[in-house]
């Protein structure tokens, strides 16, 4: 199990960022489940968990987004790694920190659009 944890975002795009990642592998959330936004001024985030698997389905290409998303993935070295994977397909990755533990790790990312 891995979590993977959004800031920095609109709500369409946190939603196509878990889009993308609830089409790859098993969630803790249900299908409908949407990000919303909570009123006040504090920025958002949004966190869901994926289940990993050695087969998984990737998206049939680049996914569009309005602006930037920064991700956090954390959990086994092998979850992170292919949810990294699976994001990689659908957008521009631009790794920016990572920190390492016995069993676990923590990536973190700036997502973007991919450059036709």
């Amino acid at each position: 199990m891995a979590t993977v944890s959004l800031t920095d975002a609109s709500k369409e795009d946190a939603a196509t960022v878990f889009g993308v990642l609830r089409i790859a592998f098993p969630t803790d959330r249900p299908a409908d489940d949407v990000p919303q936004e909570q009123p006040g001024e504090q920025s958002a985030v949004w966190s869901a968990e994926f289940e990993p698997t050695q087969e998984w389905i990737p998206t049939t290409g680049p996914m569009q987004l309005e602006g930037t998303v920064t991700a956090t993935l954390q959990g086994s070295y092998v979850a992170v790694d292919q949810l990294r994977e699976a994001l990689d397909v659908a957008f521009a990755v631009q790794e920016r920190g990572t920190a390492s533990g016995d069993q676990e790790k923590e990536v973190d990312l700036r997502l973007g659009t991919k450059q036709r």
